[in-house]
């Protein structure tokens, strides 16, 4: 059996957003994980809220490694990861969409805004509507920027990481990402400082 893929970073931050997934998700009984990566974080969030079902997706090449990361850990509440991307100039700009009668509570992505380019991150956010429930939130965790400035030489020195390896990548301007919830009708509940310099900022839906 190929070996699982494995995240050190995900080790390191699995810990702190878990401490504040829990002040929020407590009423939440479906979850959709946007770019889950390596299964990691599906695992142990899920098995830390036992009572919501946890639902990975992510581009078609890393459902196998998320696979093995579920089917090891065997929780009743991780089902299949499903295949999600978001397609820049598609309606809704996430594709494909779970079943049409599915509306999750909440949506999470972590490390995921920095790696697309910014027309598919616009595509991401425009198709989030579609998937969530009134009231459902959309938290986000990473590096940003604020007032078009760095938070730290170290986010300064990944951003030119990230650059050298995509042009199309880059941490993303808080402000920026924020219009583009505000557009389709999130509000932000909280921005939460994180450690290495991130953040995991909470958006709630305003209406139905």
């Amino acid at each position: 059996m190929t070996q699982k893929p494995y995240s050190e970073s995900c080790e390191r931050n699995r810990a702190p957003i878990l401490s504040v997934l829990q002040r929020y998700l407590g009423d939440a009984r479906h979850v959709l994980e946007i770019g889950s990566g390596t299964g990691q974080h599906a695992v142990h969030f899920a098995a830390a809220l036992p009572w919501l079902r946890w639902q990975a997706s992510d581009h078609v090449d890393h459902l196998p490694g998320i696979r093995q990361w579920l089917e090891e850990a065997a929780l009743p509440n991780t089902p299949a990861p499903i295949e999600l991307q978001a397609v820049a100039g598609a309606t809704p700009g996430l594709q494909p969409t779970p079943e049409a009668d599915v509306r999750f509570d909440a949506i999470f992505a972590a490390n995921t805004l920095h790696i697309m380019g910014w027309d598919n991150v616009q595509a991401l956010f425009a198709g989030l509507p579609a998937l969530m429930a009134p009231q459902a939130l959309f938290i986000a965790y990473g590096p940003f920027n604020y007032n078009g400035a760095f938070t730290s030489d170290s986010n300064r020195t990944f951003d030119d990481w990230l650059k050298a390896r995509d042009p199309r990548s880059g941490i993303r301007d808080f402000e920026a990402i924020d219009a583009l919830a505000a557009a389709q009708g999130l509000a932000l509940r909280e921005d939460v400082a994180m450690p290495a310099n991130n953040r995991l900022l909470v958006w709630q839906r305003l209406c139905g």
